[in-house]
């Protein structure tokens, strides 16, 4: 090589191969972010094993694992897993939708009269402050002890997120929106669906998956006290029976349940946030 070759690659060396370095770095991040939610579990887990195994917690506080297992499969094969995990989730299901429309309802209203807002708010939030137990003794004269009494506290239950959430959402609309929308003359509704709502949406979406969560809680709440089928009522039922092999069972569903639910409701949120925003560039 000559030397004024070499004297051209010591001024200009070549460049690092770091794009796959880079890569990996990347993929080992994301993996990282994958497993973090499941170690916590996992420790659990293992410490359930090995008291169990090693007898630090008695079989009378907590059945090993590998009896939960049996249960949950004898109960998967009578098919009563599957009935009362049937009830539990029409019973959530019907409840949570309803207290969520109202709450769309109710705090879409709130958040575009300013008026109706100073009325009704206040008292809103005085009987929102009331648990769900403490409108059982009252449902339970009204109503009975039926199915709508599960449906009426579930609902309820759902009700308050959403409502403080799309309230919430249609109050951070910037107020250059309703100016564009003034000029454009929108109707009320306009302004609305294609102006207001886009805006909220993300707010609201969080409100909604809130709002599920505290269904989903309301709902085993009314099941332990006033119900004789469900998820709820099976733990009830192996308290009574000093069966904790069926009450872990019953609750791995409900966890399992709920932490699907969330998480598809989640996605759900991803999505519709994203549409939004496409669709509001539009505007």
């Amino acid at each position: 090589m000559s030397d004024t070759a070499i004297e051209r690659s010591l001024a200009h060396p070549a460049p690092r191969a770091t794009h796959g370095r880079r890569g990996w770095t990347e993929y080992a991040l994301a993996l990282r972010w994958q497993i973090l939610p499941f170690i916590v579990p996992v420790l659990l887990f293992s410490l359930w094993l090995a008291g169990s195994s090693f007898g630090w917690i008695a079989p009378q506080v907590l059945p090993a694992p590998h009896l939960v297992l049996e249960t949950l499969l004898d109960l998967a094969r009578s098919g009563d897993l599957w009935s009362n995990t049937w009830i539990s989730l029409s019973r959530v299901l019907v409840g949570f939708a309803g207290g969520t429309a109202l709450g769309l309802l109710l705090g879409s209203s709130l958040g575009m009269s300013r008026t109706l807002e100073s009325y009704v708010l206040p008292s809103f939030n005085a009987l929102v402050q009331i648990p769900v137990l403490g409108w059982l003794p009252v449902l339970l004269l009204l109503v009975g002890i039926g199915e709508p009494l599960k449906y009426l506290l579930i609902g309820q239950a759902a009700l308050v997120p959403v409502t403080l959430s799309t309230l919430q959402g249609f109050r951070q609309a910037p107020a250059a929106y309703y100016e564009v929308a003034n000029v454009f003359r929108y109707s009320r509704w306009q302004l609305i669906t294609e102006v207001v709502f886009p805006a909220a949406l993300p707010t609201i979406a969080t409100g909604v998956r809130l709002a599920f969560t505290k269904a989903w809680l309301a709902l085993v709440v009314v099941e332990l006290v006033a119900s004789s089928q469900g998820l709820g009522y099976l733990i009830v039922y192996g308290r009574q029976l000093f069966q904790l092999d069926l009450v872990m069972a019953a609750v791995i569903v409900v966890g399992a349940i709920g932490y699907a639910i969330d998480r598809l409701l989640n996605a759900l949120e991803a999505r519709l946030t994203r549409g939004a925003r496409r669709a509001f560039r539009t505007f």
